[in-house]
């Protein structure tokens, strides 16, 4: 196919196109109509139209003679596990989880707040609420139990499902007293918590808790529910500018269409292919890449517990690919920055055969050049950028390696997924010429399977993504277009920053720096990172007459933020200094900040209040090295 024609498609005749994509799903009802415009900017895919979307993830292929297919692969080297469970097998598990939740009260719309590790049991627990109706929100294990209270108390569950206890390379981390710690912060209180007992640390339960393993031995199974398409599926929370975290909504039917219809056409994966997304299910690229479009395709994926670079067996990564024959590998580009850097003549790769390696993935930050560059020489498959967002769900620029495999250009990640219809603004919402820089936007509708609204917040939903530029999404990235048509997102044009693929709220941490009592006002930035992309960098003015060790004031600060934001932030660097740069009307100028960290040579802004206040910000960075 010619990329050119499908994508003049999708855009001119979106509801013929997504209709199309559509008969591959299985709908109780199916679709009449295809887009509810009638009150934008909240459109509608597949109205009036029913489903189930864990019935398309695993009945439907066991119905279909595939239940022997393997469905998901488990591989834990932190925990000395692997195991495969087919589709018949994963089917079960979830039929019977579902029951459990159902046994507990909960009924379709009901919410459920998954915080555990990556383990097969989080991916049952997903689905078992698909299952049922009920709106799942998966909080990512690394979170401190004050940001687990904030979403429990956003999203009110019903039931909360958890761990006794995660497991990294290095150490075990107790889940269940972060969760207790969370409920005793949180207004809402679930009615049940159900929690998977792991023997390297066994919890103590309360009078609400129970035991996964008694639960499942008890379970009826629990059939599936039809719901609407514009029904959600799932809340997963994002981190706001303000630091109170947005909660993105996906729906059933759009979701479904959209996923099924990416895995082919742009990831070239089929039925029965092993694929492995190196995340985690806390992020959306777990929700998308590691359970949902996989398992709708009837592919095999891997579930990887544990962190595949960094540990003590480097080579993990062509360990996995190797024994399990994996034909394409979606991850970040820090993990390939981490291999580079601790393997950077990759002699580790050749112990190992990873020829069923059809192409290599990488998405959740800019791909530099040079990481690109090493891993096409040393992998010999097509190392595809792209580029999507938690808001999205799926890709919005790619190489579609399924549908029109093009050229790649190191530093760009190619072309407008069809569905898309990208632009890139000038202030005044004129569309900048090419080699222009501009505010990447998306004119409305938004395709199938991205955000209809967040979580009870219809007017946060507009006035942070639909009013800069009426018409149009604004996914506050900037970058531009070249001549031949290729996307390069250039980064942020907001305060919120990328922390090795993983997007957090540098308002967050700045009221962490604010509650100390030393600290009089504080910014955090984010900063260029060789291996994470970006790590946020703090900066504190201490309250008058204030006498405090600066070493130790530094590690009070950094251990503040990771106890209640968590080690997630990789929050390690804090300086001291007389004052902030900021406007006259009191805006802090954190790009300046940014480019004076970064060595750049940054002008003189015209609104400064002190210029003299940038000359104390050099001279501090220096003393620190």
């Amino acid at each position: 196919m010619v990329y050119a024609d499908v994508f003049a498609r999708s855009i001119d005749d979106p509801e013929g196109f997504w209709a199309e994509a559509a008969r591959a799903v299985t709908w109780t009802r199916p679709p009449s109509r295809i887009l509810d415009a009638e009150a934008p900017p909240f459109y509608r895919w597949f109205p009036g139209s029913e489903l189930n979307t864990c019935y398309n993830a695993l009945d439907r292929h066991v119905e279909a003679g595939n239940g022997e297919r393997p469905a998901l692969v488990y591989d834990s080297p932190v925990a000395g596990v692997r195991a495969t469970f087919t589709y018949a097998r994963l089917l079960d598990l979830t039929a019977r989880f579902a029951g459990v939740l159902e046994s507990l009260g909960v009924e379709r719309g009901d919410r459920v707040v998954i915080y555990m590790p990556m383990v097969p049991e989080a991916v049952v627990a997903m689905l078992a609420c698909a299952r049922l109706g009920a709106v799942h929100s998966v909080v990512f294990g690394g979170f401190a139990p004050k940001e687990l209270a904030v979403r429990i108390d956003d999203a009110r569950p019903k039931v909360v499902v958890s761990a006794s206890c995660g497991i990294e390379p290095s150490r075990v981390v107790p889940y269940k007293p972060m969760l207790d710690a969370a409920l005793d912060l949180a207004g809402h209180q679930p009615s049940r918590c159900v929690v998977l007992q792991r023997e390297q640390a066994p919890a103590e339960l309360g009078p609400r808790d129970l035991d996964w393993d008694e639960a499942m031995a008890a379970a009826r199974p629990a059939g599936c529910v039809p719901v609407a398409a514009t029904d959600p599926l799932y809340i997963l929370y994002t981190s706001g500018t303000t630091g109170r975290p947005k909660g993105v909504v996906r729906d059933n039917g759009g979701h479904a269409v959209a996923l099924l219809w990416s895995m082919k056409a742009i990831y070239g994966v089929e039925p029965g292919d092993v694929w492995w997304t190196a995340s985690d299910v806390g992020w959306v690229v777990g929700h998308s890449y590691i359970v949902y479009a996989p398992l709708l395709l009837g592919a095999t994926s891997v579930l990887y517990e544990g962190k595949p670079v960094g540990t003590p067996d480097a080579g993990a990564f062509w360990r996995v690919i190797s024994e399990y024959g994996v034909r394409a590998l979606f991850t970040a580009p820090t993990a390939f920055r981490a291999i580079k850097r601790d393997d950077p003549d990759a002699e580790l790769l050749r112990k190992y055969d990873i020829s069923s390696l059809r192409a290599l993935f990488l998405a959740g930050e800019r791909l530099d050049p040079d990481t690109y560059h090493w891993a096409a020489g040393h992998l010999g498959v097509p190392v595809v950028d792209h580029w999507w967002q938690t808001e999205t769900g799926w890709p919005i620029a790619a190489n579609l390696r399924g549908l029109a495999p093009m050229p790649i250009k190191p530093g760009s990640p190619s072309v407008p997924v069809p569905g898309y219809d990208v632009r890139v603004l000038d202030a005044a919402g004129h569309d900048c010429p090419p080699g222009q820089e501009g505010s990447i936007c998306v004119r409305l509708p938004l395709p199938p399977g991205t955000l209809p609204t967040l979580w009870q917040d219809d007017g946060r939903y507009v006035n942070s993504y639909m009013s800069a530029f009426p018409g149009f999404y604004l996914t506050g990235d900037g970058g531009y277009f070249d001549e031949d048509g290729y996307l390069f997102v250039m980064g942020r044009t907001d305060d919120v920053i990328n922390v090795a693929g993983h997007r957090l709220s540098t308002g967050s941490m700045e009221a962490v720096l604010a509650a100390h009592p030393a600290v009089a006002e504080c910014a955090v930035i984010g900063v260029a990172d060789e291996l994470k992309g970006q790590v946020p960098r703090g900066f504190v003015v201490l309250k008058s007459g204030v006498d405090i060790d600066p070493a130790l004031l530094r590690a009070e600060l950094v251990r503040a933020v990771r106890d209640q934001v968590g080690a997630v932030a990789a929050f390690k660097l804090v300086d001291v200094v007389s004052a902030l740069p900021k406007t006259r009307s009191g805006k802090i100028l954190r790009k300046t900040m940014r480019g004076i960290v970064e060595g750049a040579d940054e002008p003189v802004p015209s609104t400064i209040e002190d210029a003299s206040v940038l000359d104390g910000l050099r001279r501090t960075l220096r003393e620190a090295g």
